[in-house]
């Protein structure tokens, strides 16, 4: 979370002062708002031009892109800012260095401007801010373990050959009722030892030979 708002705040910042340098001098005191968008692929030339159709054009579409990507919290977004802004000040710098013959650099307001340094350092905040934004959180879906069945499954059947209620397997699991009892469905549960022979009475002989 703090880095996003950290990469936000360089991501702005950024796109502001890229905004903000063709109001600039660019190169002899002339102004980036000066210089018509289709010269950076044709040639540089004395002629001007609209703000709307200057190079301010392309820095105008890196800040919307930048915007966007600051509120869906997409690097990749706000990379490609970047490098729309650092692309375009590159050409330009191209373009003026063959008109010219030769960039320099002079304090007394001649050669490169304080224009061309905003635009530079905007394009390098909006990487810094790329780099810097952690992006969107990423969800990971958990598996849903299955239900458990509604049904009783080929495991929980007796084994082959013993009917339902009837076996071993019943009784081991503790049945009450056992195979000889479900036989006598109103008696009572458990085993009756019925005597095979009933006891002769005695008669106080001796029935020894």
């Amino acid at each position: 979370m703090i880095r996003n708002v950290v990469g936000s705040v360089l991501a702005l910042a950024g796109a502001t002062a890229a905004v903000w340098s063709p109001f600039r001098a660019w190169y002899d005191g002339r102004h980036g708002s000066d210089y018509p968008i289709g010269e950076l692929f044709t040639g540089i030339t004395g002629d001007g031009t609209g703000v709307l159709g200057s190079i301010l054009l392309p820095f105008a579409l890196a800040a919307v892109v930048t915007l966007v990507g600051v509120v869906l919290r997409s690097r990749l977004l706000v990379a490609a800012a970047g490098v729309i802004v650092l692309g375009f000040t590159v050409l330009w710098m191209v373009r003026v260095g063959q008109a010219e013959g030769s960039l320099v650099v002079s304090g007394d307001g001649r050669g490169l401007g304080d224009g061309v340094a905003n635009a530079f350092g905007g394009g390098v905040l909006l990487l810094l801010g790329a780099l810097v934004m952690s992006g969107r959180p990423r969800h990971h879906r958990l598996e849903r373990s299955a239900p458990p069945p509604a049904h009783p499954t080929h495991d929980d059947a007796p084994p082959a050959g013993e009917p339902y209620g009837t076996g071993e397997t019943y009784r081991a699991a503790g049945d009450p009722y056992d195979t000889e009892t479900r036989s006598m469905p109103y008696a009572a549960p458990g085993r009756f030892d019925v005597p095979v022979e009933p006891p002769r009475p005695h008669d106080g002989r001796d029935e020894r030979p």
